[in-house]
């Protein structure tokens, strides 16, 4: 299974990298992928989007998916 992953803004300074794409060997979950790509817990206040969708922690991800990661989005 191939995914596509983005780190937005500060998360991809934070990571080094604003990409990166994935083999994976089983379905996984939005919060799975962070782990895999990152070892690291993500953190509370990261958002997620599959295929440019906002998505859960939870939600699964499929072959061929795009799975942004990025901080919080404020206004003014």
């Amino acid at each position: 299974m191939s995914i596509k992953v983005r780190y937005f803004a500060s998360l991809g300074e934070r990571m080094g990298r604003s990409e990166s794409n994935l083999e994976l060997a089983q379905a996984m979950t939005v919060a799975d992928v962070w782990y895999h790509d990152t070892s690291q817990i993500m953190p509370n206040n990261v958002l997620a989007a599959v295929n440019m969708e906002y998505a859960g922690l939870a939600d699964e991800v499929n072959d061929g998916d795009e799975v942004a990661f990025f901080p919080p989005v404020t206004g003014g």
